[in-house]
């Protein structure tokens, strides 16, 4: 078996897992997350540590073991603790508001931007140029910073665009004459 699917899943106290059929629930106190298992791939629960166990020896069970583990372990962490990333935005007169489920962008187009939060994320907007999401599924967190980062990704020369708090932006010297 892998290291990764070897490793046991601590579940804290306050999380509750449930398998049932080829279905794997966890309830923790910021929401309730559902993962479908693997048929090559069964779970041993033992008071409160989740191992995952593969059923039969080959090369695709092993790594479908350490994908349902991977998965498992972020849904533990997020529902228990939640997920967040930050964004941050550079350009004059490049802002975010966030009104209810609706996040106002103001980008540097024509046009402001306004996107809808999808359910279980939040937006927070500590400051004009910082935008905070939180969620307790980390593909979905990911993906909603993603798809808000795709409407002006930072360019080389300036840095201009919405990048990631933690992302350092490659710059490129300017054309010379």
């Amino acid at each position: 078996m892998s290291r990764v699917a070897s490793a046991p899943i601590n579940v804290p106290n306050g999380v509750a897992v449930n398998v049932s059929g080829g279905n794997i629930t966890v309830k923790g106190p910021k929401g309730t997350l559902q993962q479908r298992l693997h048929r090559y791939v069964d779970i041993a629960q033992e008071d409160k540590i989740i191992r995952v166990v593969t059923k039969t020896p080959s090369d695709a069970a092993r790594m479908h073991a350490g994908t349902i583990r991977a998965l498992l372990q972020n849904m533990v962490t997020g529902v228990s603790e939640g997920f967040m990333k930050k964004l941050d935005l550079v350009g004059v007169g490049y802002r975010a508001a966030a009104k209810g489920k609706v996040l106002n962008l103001t980008l540097g187009y024509s046009h402001p931007i306004d996107f809808s939060v999808p359910e279980g994320i939040t937006i927070e907007t500590p400051s004009q140029t910082e935008i905070v999401i939180k969620g307790s599924d980390k593909q979905q967190v990911g993906q909603v910073a993603a798809v808000i980062r795709e409407f002006r990704p930072p360019e080389p020369y300036k840095g201009k665009g919405v990048k990631y708090s933690d992302e350092k932006i490659a710059r490129k010297e300017a054309k010379k004459k």
